[in-house]
């Protein structure tokens, strides 16, 4: 059994979708970040850094923390949504963590400077809606003749989505990325996502 510590982000959406495509039994545990729940001495003991998501595996008594090692773990546990061979997991490994390292940040900081900084600092937004367009850029040579990011659908695509997903509240358009926009579907349309981030936004199961 999974204890997932989490809360309703695209972090903290992507190992409820990894956990509901695998059918796995999970007990869902939601950190209020409005109250600094992830600054806890209780949650500090299972995610050092203070940030969601974190897991505990009760069969084998690891803690994990950070979204994408949490991803890893899981399907290194199970043998599913990573491929077979070291080539193609390491393939895995490198897009994933190029979500973990450019996508998620860059987005986040664009988001902060759009539409949280108390005033408008047009560097910043140009530096980072920049950068934004570039690895979405990357991401659609990266789609082009695949349905999914290594070919077959993998825990880089669950990392990719919850991100990706929120472009519109970035005021991007997607219509010069095509192939991110097919992917959008294909993986959107899937029961498991669907039920994951309904399951995370209403914050139980």
């Amino acid at each position: 059994m999974i204890e997932l510590h989490t809360a309703n982000t695209p972090n903290g959406q992507k190992p409820a979708i990894l956990l509901e495509e695998l059918n796995l039994p999970y007990e869902l545990n939601m950190v209020d970040l409005s109250t600094g729940g992830q600054a806890t001495p209780e949650f500090l003991k299972i995610s050092p850094n203070g940030k969601i998501p974190a897991i505990i595996d009760r069969d084998t008594g690891i803690v994990v923390f950070e979204s994408g090692v949490i991803l890893s773990y899981i399907a290194e546990k199970t043998g599913q949504f990573q491929p077979t061979t070291l080539r193609g997991r390491y393939e895995v490994q490198e897009w994933l963590m190029i979500q973990m390292a450019a996508i998620g940040p860059i987005m986040g900081q664009l988001y902060h400077f759009t539409k949280v900084a108390p005033e408008p600092v047009p560097y910043a937004i140009n530096r980072f809606a920049t950068e934004t367009r570039r690895l979405f850029g990357v991401l659609n040579r990266q789609l082009s003749g695949h349905d999914y990011i290594c070919g077959d659908y993998s825990i880089a695509d669950m990392a990719y989505y919850p991100w990706m997903c929120r472009a519109a509240t970035l005021e991007i358009d997607l219509a010069e990325y095509s192939n991110v926009v097919g992917w959008l579907e294909r993986v959107g349309d899937r029961p498991a996502v669907q039920r994951a981030l309904g399951i995370v936004a209403a914050g139980q199961k």
